[in-house]
């Protein structure tokens, strides 16, 4: 069996590692070819070109690469052509693996499979109509987006969120990490602005503001801010002013276990929006999401969401128990109350989180390998 498989981010390197593992323990003589980074490496695949090349974002940084891209999405459409897999499976990175797609349909009736269907049910509903024109068979992360891809014609699977096969801490752990930076029994506040330069350094000066209000209320709190990587110069320099003498955990320098062990030490978190917000519920940290952007996106994305909330919690649970502030909310006094409000009472979420976790697939069999199966059963 060949298998042709395409990732452009971590995120997504991520889901191919392991559905690949998947595929190799249900088809041991499965051969891949494609274009991924180090987890999808480590399963077998030799990458055509280094994936970061694809990991751009945002109009301004495509343009001065759109020539570059464009050429590497005619080199991997035609490898695909060439090579005549069983099936194409392109991996997020809409923009990129959707266009190969295309191209390979135009050419073949090679079976395109797509993992992470677009969020559709949030806003711009009309993508799912223009991907079923290229593919086949979706691969959903969340227990509600089937109906969206079956009713434009597309097969689709709900095979869990990686969320729920990652490694938690203890409450060993928890109290050893306290231990360890001296925080005792005081409270503990996560600090998350985000994994990205703009929304980090839109973000920092709001949060720093909030928390310094929440520790007016509580001053024994500590405040601990896990980095990610391609950001945690920008966070060291804008949080130096931060309350709570913050204590940084820099992906750089400390291991993986480090920012579990706050995850689970942590009696609140306040976050910008996204999947964190499940990484938190699959720890079971009790939070706030808050999250802001310019003005004219927030006047564009106002008007095209079609959902009362952005937090993945609150829709997988279908509750609305996490407080969100953004855009126009996303402002100190309110954030701050949130969390005071949240630390006085943080069972009201342990459900919905619990719920969603469920929900999510936790305690059933991993993802990847769900996602291999349901790709072999609809081949």
């Amino acid at each position: 069996m060949k298998v042709f498989v395409i990732a452009g981010e971590p995120s997504g390197d991520r889901l191919g590692g392991a559905l690949m593992a998947g595929l190799k323990q249900l088809v041991p003589d499965v051969r891949f070819d494609g274009v991924g980074g180090p987890m999808m490496q480590a399963q077998g695949l030799v990458s055509r070109f280094d994936m970061t090349e694809l990991s751009v974002m945002g109009i301004a940084e495509v343009l001065p690469k759109y020539r570059a891209l464009m050429a590497r999405i005619n080199q991997t459409a035609a490898a695909v052509l060439d090579t005549r897999p069983d099936v194409l499976i392109t991996i997020d990175s809409p923009d990129f693996s959707l266009r190969v797609a295309k191209r390979v349909k135009a050419g073949s009736n090679i079976r395109t499979v797509h993992y992470v269907a677009p969020t559709v049910w949030a806003w711009r509903p009309g993508r799912a109509a223009k991907m079923a024109r290229h593919i086949d068979h979706v691969l959903a992360l969340f227990p509600f987006e089937p109906p969206y891809m079956q009713a434009e014609g597309m097969e689709c699977d709900f095979v869990g969120h990686p969320v729920v096969a990652e490694p938690q801490a203890t409450e060993v752990d928890a109290a050893a990490f306290r231990a360890e930076h001296g925080i005792g029994e005081n409270p503990l506040i996560l600090a998350l602005p985000g994994s990205r330069r703009g929304e980090v350094s839109r973000l920092a000066q709001t949060f720093g503001d909030a928390l310094t209000r929440v520790l007016s209320v509580h001053p024994s709190a500590r405040v601990v801010v896990p980095c990610a990587a391609p950001v945690a110069d920008l966070v060291t320099d804008l949080t130096r002013n931060w309350p709570g003498r913050p204590i940084l955990i820099d992906p750089r320098r400390d291991g993986p276990a480090d920012k579990r062990g706050a995850f689970r030490a942590a009696d609140v978190a306040l976050a910008a929006s996204g999947t964190v917000s499940l990484e938190l519920a699959a720890s079971g940290t009790p939070m706030v999401i808050a999250y802001d952007m310019n003005w004219l996106s927030r006047q564009i994305i106002g008007r095209m969401l079609r959902v009362d909330t952005v937090t993945l919690v609150n829709l997988v649970s279908e509750t609305r128990v996490v407080p969100e502030f953004i855009g126009e909310r996303c402002r100190p006094d309110l954030i701050s109350q949130g969390i005071v409000d949240v630390l006085a009472a943080p069972q009201a979420q342990k459900a919905a989180m619990a719920l969603t976790m469920e929900r999510l697939g936790q305690g059933g069999e991993a993802p990847g390998l769900r996602a291999a199966r349901a790709v072999l059963a609809r081949l």
